[in-house]
């Protein structure tokens, strides 16, 4: 318990710091480049622990790593002196790309790191190309208990339809521990059924029903001198069938193999686009009972060229940007609790800590998704955020005048506060999910 608490500090601190330090690098280097002065450039905030001048900055570290800060000389009104290198001397338009800049780092941050991960290979389903075809429905569940079976197609959520599984997933997370109605296609029936979503063993990072898709399992690596080298497995292959027989998941390859030690095995794989067929004999292992065995670790792995794997990841981002404006759609609606949705820094240093466990290409995905859902959320129109300072420059811009500087004071106050009251409501539903006695639920 206790190692797992440091290694989710530890992996919160590493990874929200480098995000800080892309966000405000992107302020900094911009700043610099108008020949704006920057008087301190911190990771932190609070108490300065350590850092070095140079070039007129003060780098630095400071206590409370939640955030961070550029400071600019001349940034407001009552520090006017004059000085070519003020910000509120410059151009509006030079002081909205500073403020744009922040993002704009995060956004390249994230395509740049979730490419590099899919040229190297990375064991994540695509989520946003798997059709929302049943692979698996667990035991006991509501969606085993309202009939649904593998090869089902999911077609309607509580109404609306679903092109992808990444769609199905979204509705049932908005509707945790709700009667869901799902409408499904089974062969040429159509029929209605009701779920309800909730968490079930097999799957940690959120509600569902017991419903899982087809998601094919792929070579991540092959062992050499084992039966799946000599037959001609390559890692990324993806493998759809077994002596004719479809397979939906990993389990159902494995047991597919297993029951086939010392026999001639036809496997059907896709590759760079094309079917074939590859002929091996399992080889029977005495540690696991006898059980056939080719030599490869599988999962759900995609793996890219150069710049197949910059396409994939900007796809992938697209794909954060557009669930994140969803998101806020539905918390505003109130179709979705900001409960649910919304998660804090003990819940994030959770997901570090499990990610960071998993292998530095997990920690790394999950930095490359809170770079651009942190993008997202800066750029949203409101006080204090850099979208909120690049809305009012755009204000000053069509009214060619300044705001007074009593109305900006009254916009930044109002800022600060929207700013703690979501700090302190975020650390609440974090505490709640925590700890489940807060929220009066066993």
């Amino acid at each position: 318990m206790m190692l797992d608490l440091l290694t989710n500090t530890l992996a919160f601190v590493v990874a929200l710091g480098l995000i800080i330090f892309v966000h405000e690098g992107g302020h900094l280097m911009m700043a610099k480049a108008f020949k704006m002065r920057v008087l301190t450039f911190s990771l932190g905030f609070g108490k300065r622990l350590w850092g070095f001048e140079r070039g007129g900055t003060d780098y630095r570290v400071s206590a409370l790593p939640l955030g961070g800060y550029v400071k600019l000389f001349g940034e407001n009104p009552d520090e006017a002196t004059g000085d070519p290198g003020e910000f509120l001397g410059r151009p509006r338009w030079q002081r909205a790309v500073v403020f744009f800049a922040g993002p704009l780092t995060n956004i390249v941050f994230s395509v740049a790191l979730i490419a590099v991960l899919f040229m190297i290979g990375i064991e994540v389903p695509d989520l946003q190309s798997i059709p929302p075809v049943l692979g698996t429905v667990e035991a006991g569940s509501s969606a085993a208990a309202a009939g649904l079976k593998p090869g089902d197609r999911i077609v309607e959520v509580n109404g609306k339809p679903v092109a992808r599984w990444q769609d199905v997933g979204f509705e049932l997370m908005a509707a945790p521990d709700r009667p869901v109605v799902v409408r499904v296609e089974r062969g040429k029936e159509r029929f209605a059924a009701t779920v309800t979503p909730g968490k079930v063993p097999r799957y940690e990072y959120g509600d569902t029903a017991g419903m899982f898709p087809i998601v094919l399992p792929r070579v991540a690596q092959v062992i050499p001198g084992g039966p799946a080298e000599k037959a001609g497995f390559q890692r990324g292959d993806e493998l759809r069938a077994v002596d004719g027989k479809p397979i939906t998941d990993a389990a159902d390859f494995v047991a597919a193999i297993e029951a086939r030690a010392g026999q001639e095995t036809r496997v059907e794989v896709a590759r760079a686009g094309r079917n074939q067929v590859l002929t091996v004999v399992p080889a029977a292992e005495a540690r696991a009972g006898g059980k056939g065995k080719i030599g490869v670790s599988i999962g759900v792995y995609q793996r890219y060229g150069p710049a197949e794997a910059v396409v994939q990841s900007v796809r992938y981002n697209w794909g954060i940007v557009t669930q994140t404006f969803a998101v806020i759609e539905k918390i505003l609606s109130r179709q979705l609790a900001a409960k649910t949705a919304l998660s804090g820094p003990i819940e994030i240093a959770a997901m570090s800590g499990a990610a960071a466990r998993s292998g530095w290409k997990s920690l790394a995905y999950l930095m490359g998704f809170l770079s651009m859902s942190i993008a997202v959320l800066n750029l949203l129109p409101l006080p204090i955020l850099d979208g909120g300072n690049i809305f009012i420059l755009a204000i000053e811009g069509v009214l060619r005048r300044d705001l007074s500087l009593r109305v900006k004071e009254r916009i930044a106050q109002v800022g600060f506060l929207l700013l703690v009251m979501l700090m302190v409501m975020v650390l609440y539903f974090d505490l709640v999910k925590t700890l489940p006695g807060l929220s009066g639920k066993p």
